[in-house]
């Protein structure tokens, strides 16, 4: 029981944690949406450059050696095109980036109404607690996933939202983990 009690706590603090990022990650949306995307696209375009630069100079730097089995060139230059195609095509990241945040809500929400399913199960109250926050969440993953021309303003705020209701959740969590034992 003592092994479960560990699984559940850890489990509750690690959902804590990523709802925390979450609610950051919304907070920084709402206050410079713009400028945050492009950051984070030249960043992760630049990390494809020089990691496709490192695999091009390395695949002539080993030439001769496993040449067979040596696909550091085609690597290298995939990479640098990638990280090209990441710098000058920003707005459509911002699209991609939308549809995973809207993807990780929805499956957060699933988890979430899965788990009140067990809480009711075990004669809980507080599975209606969970069941509603659940729903909420879903609803916010619906919303950032199928609104193409949501502005990233408001995928902050769906975030925040969602980030908070899955605070509140975890807590509840945590806070019945001895009812859940017995």
């Amino acid at each position: 029981m003592e092994y479960l009690s560990k699984f559940l706590k850890k489990t509750g603090a690690s959902s804590l944690v990523s709802s925390i990022i979450f609610a950051i990650i919304g907070l920084v949306l709402i206050i410079n949406p713009n400028a945050i995307i492009r950051i984070i696209s030249l960043v992760l375009g630049l990390m494809f450059i020089l990691v496709g630069g490192y695999k091009t100079i390395n695949y002539f730097v080993n030439k001769g050696n496993y040449d067979l089995y040596n696909y550091d060139l085609a690597f290298g230059i995939i990479a640098i095109v990638l990280g090209l195609v990441t710098i000058i095509y920003c707005r459509e990241i911002t699209a991609l980036f939308r549809i995973l945040i809207g993807l990780w809500i929805i499956y957060s929400a699933v988890i979430r109404f899965s788990l009140s399913v067990k809480l009711k199960t075990l004669g809980t109250d507080a599975w209606k607690y969970s069941l509603i926050l659940s729903i909420i969440m879903l609803i916010c993953g619906l919303y950032v996933l199928f609104t193409t021309d949501i502005i990233v303003v408001a995928i902050g705020v769906v975030i925040l939202v969602y980030a908070i209701i899955d605070i509140v959740e975890s807590i509840i969590f945590l806070a019945n983990i001895k009812d859940i034992e017995s």
